[in-house]
């Protein structure tokens, strides 16, 4: 999937007022986040993309993730569904 804040997939923030869409534009562009910012003031406050595209939860590169193998136990035995 691609990374959200980019050309492909922009992060999308809706916001109540033109000051608070400058300020989320100006801090995507200091992030160089591709966004979307609407102004609906009848609505609730929605960021959440802008958030996480500023703090992605991808796994760190070279980071070794521990297997059962790596740890000496040995791996979980699945159910049989033949009999």
């Amino acid at each position: 999937m691609t990374r959200l804040g980019t050309q492909q997939r922009p992060a999308i923030a809706r916001v109540q007022t033109a000051e608070r869409a400058q300020q989320i534009l100006a801090l995507c562009n200091q992030h160089r986040i591709q966004c979307i910012v609407g102004v609906e003031p009848d609505q609730r406050e929605d960021i959440t993309d802008v958030e996480r595209a500023l703090n992605p939860s991808t796994p760190i590169p070279g980071l070794a993730t521990v297997t059962p193998e790596a740890t000496g136990e040995a791996p979980q035995a699945t159910a049989d569904a033949g009999g």
